[in-house]
């Protein structure tokens, strides 16, 4: 074996540097790009003390436990005095755990460059400064060794100083050790050492764009747009070919979501519209859960929310539903601090239908008469994270476990860690499910994994036990549009998935509906609520619409006369103009309805039958001679009566004298497929006027509107 200190002999103060660049390429990955850029070298910024001691402390919580005949580095229990004026100041804890999170990953890697290079046998340092140590250990190496550089008045702690003395100290040693590391690794950087898992995670997080949504309780679209325009900020499809410009584009997800490059961050956090609230950086994935669920609810609906970790997404929640008289539940804040520092959150954000219960979801009885008008659950579950790339920043932000970086700085949870999320995500789902009132269940996760998602989800359904009234759940396809042929790939199975990308973290959305009772009807108010609680009815009166719609239904004996006011299915078509789907199947069950009643009445009648004289405003020839021996090629015209008359038993049927107008069989216009039927003339009789009327249409009507 090499002697260390032997080897150290060979280097002298003239190589030195050559080898401390060589040992420690930057974190990044991306060798070429730093070798192009090589002449031009970026200062990185230093820390401040406090960061490395609230980063030691951060590390000493979440670092990797090791059995005790491995543990090579003994870091003891006790934490460090940390300063209370940053503990509470979000940079700085941005700051500390993405220090704490990088030193986690490469935690193997900084302890055997320690080890190797001699530096606790050579001094007496006490173990509570071991975390501190390889937390500046690796800020030190990723400077390249290089002293850090702050300003004069700056505030010092002893034990940063006494450790940054330390390692300037072995700084020749350092590098060695971290040469050799590399050279034993044969790696261009200690970066290649790293799980291929974590490599990507990193390469993603470093090209994420930023998402935001606008907050219109305090100001429009177009207001946003417009000052962006004035801030430089140019409007463009996408993103991603212009990652040195100030461009933003829009989400074709979420109308009110707009994306701007990761470089921009700095810049867009001073301006006004961050500060006064008009815009809220948040991860899409919260977004796509809530816009899910403004397309499920009605005007009046209430909504509660389980697990709603950043309170962003609660407020998100209320301004899309500030125009109706819903109310936004949230339950689990038990701290009165936390109640009353959301409290002021919301209001200065402008939400005012918001309602904070404080007992735990699972606590909750599903009867529980506050909740008697809630009709979409949002469930936003503890999850692994896995499809996140930037874990720190999602975690912080959205509030989430902490202790999830020491599995997710290693590229993955162990299985039973996933079986007990997946656990918990089944006993809220299923109990999600108890709540009579509700219709509709969201449930979303920001994991890849089948455990936490469509496994928990299937598993609910086939477990579900509904009551005798209460129809059970089934799986809904996604509300959300499917913007590419990769989504719609994904979205196969009645799921909305987001793979982890260079544009956005993974996603999983699942929609749970309660099947629609036989027996229940719906009527026109109900169809129009909901069309105006999903905008499709712009410009629209719906009080207006309805007393319009009342005047015009028609009993069930139909008028000798058809009404003067115009075509009503155009008219009905007019006002549900954007339900094409629900009117296209109103129309087919008519059709089957009448399919039915022609076949019957032929069958029970052995008379000749007279086709009925139609009444469309233009003659039209048929396509296609009926083969049916009932119906004579050439009509006879029939002279109507102006009330149903019941059909007449064999051998009773009593002629009608006709009238010298000869019309065509009718043939209905709106049938898209199949035969076109014709009515048995001894069913209905009815007297012809002279006015262009159709009684069928009127029964179409009728059916329509009912």
């Amino acid at each position: 074996m090499v002697d260390p200190k032997s080897e150290m002999e060979f280097f002298d103060q003239e190589n030195m540097e050559e080898i401390s660049q060589l040992a420690s390429l930057e974190m990044s990955g991306n060798v070429v790009a730093k070798r192009k850029s090589s002449t031009v070298v970026l200062e990185k910024p230093s820390y401040p003390d406090s960061v490395y001691v609230m980063a030691a402390n951060i590390f000493q919580g979440i670092r990797l436990q090791k059995s005790p005949d491995k543990v090579i580095i003994n870091y003891g229990n006790e934490l460090l005095e940390s300063s209370s004026t940053h503990t509470e100041d979000e940079s700085f804890q941005r700051l500390s755990y993405e220090l704490a999170f990088s030193t986690l990953k490469y935690q193997d890697i900084l302890e055997s460059i320690l080890i190797d290079s001699y530096i606790f046998s050579s001094t007496t340092i006490a173990d509570k400064l071991n975390s501190l140590i390889i937390v500046m250990l690796y800020d030190f190496q990723d400077r390249k060794f290089l002293p850090r550089v702050l300003p004069n008045d700056e505030e010092t702690i002893p034990e940063v100083q006494e450790v940054e003395n330390l390692l300037n100290s072995f700084k020749t040693k350092l590098a060695a050790a971290l040469a050799r590391c590399r050279i034993k690794h044969d790696a261009l950087s200690i970066y290649h050492i790293l799980p291929e898992t974590v490599r990507k995670q990193e390469q993603r997080a470093s090209t994420l764009p930023l998402y935001a949504w606008i907050n219109t309780a305090k100001v429009s679209l177009e207001e946003v747009y417009i000052n962006l325009r004035r801030k430089g900020y140019a409007k463009v499809k996408t993103v991603t070919d212009h990652n040195d410009n100030k461009v933003y584009a829009v989400d074709q997800h979420c109308y009110n979501v707009l994306i701007f490059p990761a470089h921009l961050k700095t810049e867009l956090l001073n301006i006004d519209l961050i500060k006064d609230y008009k815009i809220i950086f948040q991860d899409k994935s919260r977004s796509l859960a809530v816009h899910s669920v403004k397309a499920l609810m009605n005007m009046d609906d209430d909504v509660l929310m389980v697990n709603m970790g950043s309170w962003y997404t609660v407020a998100h929640m209320a301004i899309l539903t500030s125009g109706n008289t819903s109310k936004i539940f949230v339950c689990g804040i038990q701290s009165e601090e936390k109640d009353s520092d959301a409290k002021k959150l919301f209001t200065k954000m402008g939400c005012e239908n918001i309602e904070i219960l404080h007992e735990t979801f699972l606590s909750i009885d599903s009867k529980d008469h506050r909740l008697q008008n809630v009709k979409v659950v949002l469930l936003l579950p503890r999850c692994s994270s896995l499809g996140v790339s930037n874990p720190v920043e999602f975690i912080l932000n959205e509030h989430e476990d902490t202790s999830l970086l020491q599995d997710l700085s290693q590229g993955g949870l162990p299985k039973d860690k996933l079986q007990i999320f997946a656990q918990d995500q089944f006993e809220q789902l299923t109990h999600a499910m108890k709540f009579t009132k509700v219709q509709a269940i969201v449930y979303c996760t920001c994991s890849v994994s089948e455990e936490e998602n469509e496994e928990v989800v299937k598993k609910a359904l086939k477990c579900q036990n509904p009551g005798v009234k209460i129809q059970p759940y089934r799986l809904s396809p996604p509300v959300l549009p499917l913007c590419s042929l990769k989504e719609i790939e994904l979205s196969v199975d009645r799921f909305f998935r987001l793979e982890p990308s260079d544009m956005t973290n993974g996603c999983f959305l699942s929609i749970l509906t309660r099947e629609r009772d036989p027996s229940e009807t719906v009527s026109v108010k109900d169809v129009l609520a909901r069309a105006a609680a999903k905008g499709l009815l712009e410009g629209v009166e719906v009080g207006k619409t309805l007393k319009r719609d009342k005047k015009r239904k028609k009993p069930k004996a139909p008028p000798p006369r058809a009404p003067q006011h115009g075509d009503p299915v155009r008219d009905h078509l007019a006002v549900v103009g954007n339900d094409t789907g629900n009117l296209q199947m109103k129309i087919s069950e008519f059709l089957h309805r009448e399919s039915k009643i022609s076949t019957a009445a032929r069958t029970s009648l052995t008379a000749k039958v007279e086709p009925q004289v139609g009444t469309s405003s233009q003659i039209r020839k048929p396509s296609k001679p009926l083969s049916t021996p009932l119906v004579r090629s050439v009509p006879r015209p029939i002279e109507r009566q102006t009330n149903f008359v019941r059909a007449r038993p064999e051998g009773k049927v009593i002629p009608l004298k006709p009238i010298e107008i000869v019309l065509p069989p009718v043939m209905f216009p709106l049938s898209s497929q199949g035969p076109r039927f014709q009515m048995p003339a001894t069913h209905f009789y009815y007297r012809f006027i002279g006015s262009k009327d159709s009684s069928r249409e009127d029964r179409i009507n009728n059916f329509l509107i009912k």
